[in-house]
Order: structure tokens, then C-alpha cells, then sequence
């Protein structure tokens, strides 16, 4: 249900063909809240295992060993310290709670932590905190993962210390955009841009800056909760302090790095808010967006590799493209699904993946390769990893020349490299 109280409102986005089925699934999507909220609950008790296993280690050394190390015997305490303060902030993100259930009475204490978590397939923890997968209060390691990499994404996109990184990314894409929608061409409050896997909204508010109306998709609760939190609670600049590398214990030139602080957010949206119309919407994007010709653009940064089968990603892009609107893409090709297990995935590469999309009707615009783009690295680190990042600009023809898609065919450079083969 939309909250029209909020500055910028969060909704589920339901599909007509999906209302019935919604209100079945009802349960089900309280308990995935739930645990969601379990795993940033049990950030800090997590968190402080790990300390506890590496301060264990250290204390069955040597007398003088332990004296050699009694300046990083300190710096442990300093984690410790900063994993209170990354608690007490998650602590404020959960306590207004406005994308629960309400009267719901478990969700009324928000600063214990639950007592099981799983750690099956984290090996930095014993296995004897394993449990039952069906128990309620059971913190998945996926999810209590997630809940950490949730505060870097926080620092990604809403820190002055992340600021170039977000230029690397977001950038190429407000420009691209400004350039073919350009304020003196259009009425751009009516040029309708969707951003699906907006993440923590930085992309979304940065377009909507720019007076163009967004639409923000995302389909993870732990996007959704911290991304409501900045962009409706948060109101004034730099209010709240972070240490999102706090769990990178190897890679550190000196022990600051690890407990470098941020603080967040660089821009409050509250005190800011965008000539353009602005929404974030909970759903998924493939089972939400199925009514044609309804977007201007779709701006994708870090996203088209987080399907299944990425051709769904394409063909659902063009479908919900108004004639003459452009897709505009950045980002590698990591195909999320790709040897996980219990998970089907295909892993296209770039050149088929230009032949696909303009086999279901795009016009290739502008394309390159090589885009050298970082995604929540700690800027001290020894180590830096890099993508060299594809964008594209491709557009879905005014009047629609392609067939092959609706009759099944295969494209003929496909089928001229399948004869090759053979």
C-alpha cells in the first residue's frame, strides 16, 4: 500500500494479474520481512564472533608475541567500537519500521537479536550454531551478508567519500540521458524513466534532480529498507556516521583503513527534494512491469546480470518501452546466477549479447566498452577490484521493423555461426 505521508513514497508494485495472488502470499512475504530485519538485528552479534575467534587466537600465543602485538590487540577494540556504532545506526534504519506489517508484535523489540543463526556454509564460524531452516528465528548467512555489504552499498551511494565511484557509474548514464531527452526539446516532468535494481536510489533521485519523473524497482527488502530510510528519515546532511570496511580484516595498509569512518547522507533528500516526480517501488521486476509502451527509458546500472536467463531482462525492457525510447545500460556482465547451486543461469557474452538485443528490435545508439567502474571497494584497500564496464544506448524503433522475435526465428548471424561451427 502506497504511504502518501512519505516525501518519497515506497509501494509494492502489483500487476493487475497479480492482486489475487498477492493476498496469498501474504504470510509468506512477512516471514522473508522478518528475517530480513533478523539479520540487521543480528548484525552486531555476528560481527563481534568474528572479532572473538581472531582475539581467542591471539591471547593462546606467546607472552612475546602478544607484545608485539598489543597496538593491533587495541585496534580489535576499535572494531568492536565501530561494529556498535554500524548497530546503533541500523538500529535508527529499523525503528520506524514503515514498510512492516503494523501491530505486529514481533517486530516490537528491535534490539535483541535473535538467538539461532546458520552457519553452514560460513567457514569463519563454528557449525555449532547450526538450526532448522524452517525455524523462524533462523539469520540465513546469505542475509546476514547481505545485511553487511547493505552498509557499504549505504557509503556507495549516499557518502562524499564514495563520491567518485558514483561518478564511474552514474554519470555516463545522466548523460546519455540529457542528451537525447534535453530540457530545452521536451517537457521532461512528463519523460517517464524507470530504474530497475535502483538499490539504495542514489541513480533514481539524481535523475528525478534533473526534473525527469522516476520510478525506482527494486526487489530487495534490504535495498528497500535502508533506501527509505535516506531518502525519507534522514533530515539533514550528514547526520549519521558509518564504518562500512570494518569487516575487511586482510588488504589494510594500516589499521585507520579498516575503521575508516563515512558519513551519510552527502545530500539530504528531505531538505533537497527534485523538481522531478520520484517513487521507489518493491517488486520484481520481471512478474511487476508487463504494460507495454509505458516508459520513455529504462536506465539500468549494475543490473541486466542479475537474471536467470537474461533475455527475459531484454525482451521485458522492450516491451514496457514507449516507441522512440532508449535503453541505457551500464555495467559488467557477472551473471549473479552463474554456478550457484540449485540455480539454472546463461552467461551471454557482450558480441551475442548485441546480437540478441538488436534481434528483438533495438537500434544500437551509442555502444563502449572498457568503462573502468568500481562497486563498493574501500578506496584504502591493497586491493582494488575493477570492472571494465560495457554502456550502451540502444533504441526501441518508432514505427517496429523487427520480426524475428514474434516469429520465433533465429537471428541470421546465429544461425551463420552455428553453420560455422558445424
Amino acid at each position: 500500500n502506497m504511504l502518501p505521508a512519505l516525501p518519497f513514497p515506497v509501494h509494492p508494485k502489483l500487476h493487475d494479474q497479480q492482486a489475487f495472488a498477492a493476498k496469498e502470499d501474504e504470510e509468506e512475504e512477512r516471514r522473508h520481512i522478518q528475517k530480513v530485519q533478523n539479520a540487521f538485528q543480528y548484525y552486531r552479534r555476528y560481527a563481534y564472533l568474528r572479532v572473538n575467534k581472531t582475539e581467542n587466537y591471539l591471547n593462546s600465543l606467546s607472552n612475546d608475541d602478544q607484545r608485539l602485538l598489543s597496538k593491533y590487540r587495541t585496534h580489535l577494540n576499535n572494531v568492536r567500537k565501530c561494529i556498535d556504532s554500524n548497530q546503533s545506526v541500523i538500529c535508527e534504519i529499523l525503528r520506524d519500521r514503515v514498510l512492516y506489517p503494523t501491530g505486529d508484535n514481533e517486530l516490537e523489540q528491535l534490539d535483541e537479536a535473535p538467538e539461532n543463526v546458520r552457519h553452514g556454509d560460513m567457514d569463519q564460524v563454528s557449525t555449532n550454531f547450526l538450526v532448522d531452516d524452517d525455524d523462524a528465528d533462523v539469520v540465513e548467512p546469505l542475509k546476514i551478508l547481505k545485511a553487511q555489504s547493505t552498509l557499504k552499498l549505504i557509503a556507495r551511494d549516499w557518502s562524499a567519500e564514495c563520491a567518485l565511484e558514483r561518478e564511474q557509474s552514474y554519470k555516463p548514464i545522466i548523460e546519455a540521458i540529457e542528451d537525447y531527452y534535453k530540457p530545452e526539446d521536451f517537457d521532461i516532468n512528463e519523460i517517464k524513466i524507470l530504474v530497475p535494481g535502483a538499490g539504495l536510489g542514489r541513480l533514481t533521485y539524481e535523475l528525478a534532480c534533473r526534473g525527469y519523473a522516476c520510478e525506482g524497482n527494486e526487489f530487495s527488502y534490504f535495498m528497500l529498507i535502508a533506501s527509505n530510510f535516506v531518502l525519507n528519515l534522514c533530515d539533514y546532511e550528514n547526520k549519521h556516521v558509518l564504518y562500512p570496511w570494518v569487516h575487511q580484516y586482510v588488504n589494510n595498509m594500516r589499521r585507520v583503513d579498516q575503521v575508516a569512518a563515512v558519513h551519510f547522507p552527502d545530500v539530504c533528500p528531505v531538505l533537497n527534494p527534485p523538481k522531478g516526480n520520484i517513487e521507489m517501488a518493491a517488486g520484481d521486476f520481471l512478474e511487476v512491469y508487463k504494460t507495454p509502451n509505458a516508459y520513455n527509458c529504462v536506465a539500468t546500472c549494475f543490473f541486466i546480470d542479475c537474471a536467470n536467463n537474461v533475455i527475459d531482462f531484454v525482451r521485458t525492457i522492450y516491451k514496457i518501452l514507449a516507441p522512440g525510447g532508449i535503453w541505457v545500460n551500464l555495467g559488467p556482465l557477472l551473471y549473479h546466477y552463474s554456478d550457484v547451486k540449485g540455480q539454472n543461469s546463461i552467461e551471454p557474452s557482450y558480441e551475442d549479447l548485441i546480437i540478441i538485443m538488436e534481434s528483438i528490435g533495438f537500434d544500437m545508439l551509442t555502444t563502449r566498452t572498457g568503462i573502468r567502474t568500481k562497486y563498493a571497494q574501500n578506496p584504502e584497500s591493497m586491493k582494488q577490484s575493477e570492472y571494465q564496464s560495457l554502456f550502451w544506448v540502444c533504441r526501441k524503433p518508432s514505427h517496429e521493423k523487427h520480426q524475428q522475435h514474434q516469429q520465433g526465428k533465429e537471428p541470421a548471424d546465429l544461425i551463420m555461426r552455428d553453420s560455422n561451427d558445424e
